[in-house]
């Protein structure tokens, strides 16, 4: 069968480094070809996840898949361990699309300093790494794929970015790094753990997820602190935040678009994967604390958007907010949670991932980000481009029958009756957290329609009357039509749940039931 023939999902991963390859050994001069060649190249890429996605037996969506398991370092017991489930399968696919498009977007939008063979060359080495991390199931394989991410994405911040980008490239990775030291000496401690359990392959999540619970109480505790702050810097979770909003506003839009849908979503995954299923003992005790954390992200992020002046930062801390209900969500540690965290991810990648698009394009034409400066109008100046902005600002802000509504709504249900062992102990902080979280979506439709009110409604201002902005483009439409499609189809048939129940429903047993 299809879904046995692991080798199709090793070439899938590895492809974009062949294409970055080819890349690389193509002229520089020939701007246009290159632009063109990594169109096709991540073309295939997606063409090779399209196959997969087709022989992917979603029946048995919580088995892996397309699976390889061969010896790679034999003096430390690590396996080339690749396989995709139910859960790995949305963000694999989407990581691919949103490559893709992408590709199409840079044809005919490279920022200063141009070089587009550098930085799509940087764009798929970026993509082996974000799949590769939806596809390890070694630790040591999950963190060389962990640590690939952060070189590409400081470069395209560093080299491509806006006016601070090099604080803003440098913020990025001394974060991120600096989780990823304590979430590797939490690895090494679960390594050194499963070893005196005597574990067959102490480095193998699979394995350590049907262990489930190995080492005592305050080892679970510890080894949950570090691998969480691992996770907790890259989502971001609040206070961790601070790298994010810099990140985004700096990075070029492709970069913005692969930051929020994809590089943000390897922390929750990582929660979701890793850190509850291998120590479930240190997710009870720390998931108070997680929801706690979560909740303050949806309102710090959604009044810090009320604060805002610049378009595209505005995004940025709408991200703190969205991902707060997704932490949210995981807090629950029950099956409603963990799908409704893993829903909300694609969902924000969708959608946020558009908003970055439509930011970028807006800077584009007006060569500004600032609300005041833009003025209000551009229903009127650009109305096919005003009407994108409102319809996916309406998708993001959580309106019924859009992506954005099913992972918020399904992390407040969830968390009104999380998993016994927290209920036990924590079914009032639980219940206010629920109420402070609805209190949330009211400020985030509050800035998202003064965001609309302010650079959509009224007339344009004197400065931009006569000015002759370009309504959006046909290589626009072919970027983004996927994303506009999937922004409404989510809304009314919330597909994915399908993919990821059975995978979930497995996942949740390692937890004691949920």
């Amino acid at each position: 069968m299809l879904n046995e023939q692991g080798w199709l999902l090793s070439l899938a991963l590895f492809f974009p480094v062949i294409g970055a390859a080819i890349i690389v050994a193509m002229p520089s001069e020939a701007e246009r070809t290159v632009k063109r060649v990594g169109v096709v190249l991540t073309g295939i890429t997606l063409a090779l996840s399209t196959v997969i996605a087709f022989g992917f037996d979603y029946s048995s969506g919580d088995r892996l898949q397309f699976e390889t398991v061969v010896p790679w370092i034999d003096a430390i017991g690590a396996r080339y361990h690749l396989g995709i489930d139910g859960i790995s399968m949305p963000l694999f696919y989407l990581t691919g699309l949103l490559t893709f498009l992408c590709a199409i977007y840079t044809t005919k939008i490279i920022p200063e300093p141009g070089k587009p063979k550098a930085f799509l060359a940087l764009m798929m080495l970026l993509q082996t790494g974000m799949a590769g991390t939806f596809l390890a199931f070694d630790l040591v394989l999950f963190f060389i794929f962990w640590e690939v991410v952060l070189v590409p994405m400081y470069f395209m911040i560093g080299m491509w970015g806006g006016p601070r980008r090099e604080y803003a490239s440098v913020k990025f990775f001394l974060y991120t790094l600096f989780g990823s030291v304590f979430m590797l000496v939490g690895f090494l401690s679960v390594y050194f753990a499963a070893s005196d359990a005597g574990l067959a392959n102490p480095w193998d999540i699979i394995e350590l997820s049907q262990a489930a619970g190995i080492g005592t109480s305050t080892f679970q505790t510890f080894a949950f602190l570090g691998i969480f702050l691992g996770f907790a810097i890259k989502v971001p979770v609040w206070p961790f935040h601070t790298w994010l909003p810099d990140a985004h506003t700096e990075a070029p839009t492709v970069g913005s678009v692969l930051l929020a849908g994809v590089l943000l979503k390897m922390g929750t995954y990582g929660f979701i994967r890793i850190a509850l299923p291998i120590l479930p003992e240190g997710a009870v005790r720390f998931a108070p604390l997680i929801g706690v954390l979560g909740v303050i992200g949806i309102i710090y992020g959604s009044l810090a958007c009320l604060a805002q002046s610049d378009v595209k930062r505005l995004i940025a801390f709408s991200s703190v907010g969205h991902m707060g209900f997704v932490m949210l969500g995981i807090s629950a540690m029950n099956e409603q949670g963990i799908q409704a965290a893993l829903y909300g991810n694609i969902a924000h990648a969708v959608v946020t991932g558009m908003l970055f698009f439509l930011a970028g394009s807006l800077h584009e034409r007006y060569h500004t980000r600032d609300i005041a400066t833009i003025g209000g109008g551009m229903l009127v100046k650009m109305p096919r481009y005003g009407a994108l902005l409102v319809f996916v600002s309406m998708a993001s802000l959580g309106l019924p029958g859009l992506a954005g509504f099913w992972g918020e709504f399904g992390a407040l249900w969830a968390a009104r009756s999380p998993a016994p062992a927290i209920a036990a102990n924590w079914s009032g902080l639980y219940l206010g957290l629920v109420i402070a979280g609805a209190a949330g979506t009211v400020l985030t439709a509050a800035y998202f329609l003064w965001l609309i009110q302010r650079v959509g409604l009224g007339t344009p201002t004197e400065r931009w009357a006569a000015e002759p902005l370009a309504d959006v483009m046909p290589i626009e439409w072919v970027s983004w039509t996927p994303l506009l499609i999937l922004v409404f189809v989510l809304g009314p048939f919330p597909f994915v749940f399908n993919i990821q129940d059975p995978a979930v429903t497995n996942l949740v047993s390692f937890l004691g039931g949920g």
